[in-house]
């Protein structure tokens, strides 16, 4: 239990790392909390980003690395670029649909992973 906490901690804080420093270069990631107004909507917003990025990374993202392994050894891992953003844009996508969290304008902003 205590490790899924921590990944899910450190996850939010990449997410929240990723977005500070790429809004420094205009960046097309954002993130949008619950309530505006409020600085604990922010962190739950991460936090819960954080948790939706494990649990897609952990479970979609485990089984698109069995099955494309022969595609990791083709390409030497480079193929993880585009299964990284494209696990990123599903993260985006999923957030969206619950009305708060990750946007992302294309594919390559999502494709350079935050952690």
């Amino acid at each position: 239990m205590r490790r899924f906490l921590v990944t899910v901690l450190g996850n939010a804080v990449a997410l929240w790392l990723t977005t500070l420093v790429l809004s420094l270069f205009g960046s097309g990631i954002g993130v949008t909390p619950y309530r505006q107004d409020d600085p604990v909507a922010w962190v739950l917003t991460y936090l819960l980003l954080g948790l939706l990025f494990g649990v897609v990374n952990g479970v979609i993202g485990t089984a698109i690395r069995i099955v494309a392994f022969p595609l990791y050894i083709l390409t030497l891992g480079l193929i993880s670029l585009i299964v990284n953003g494209l696990l990123f844009l599903l993260v985006a996508w999923i957030s969206d649909l619950l009305g708060f969290g990750l946007s992302v304008d294309g594919f390559w902003w999502g494709s350079s992973p935050p952690s």
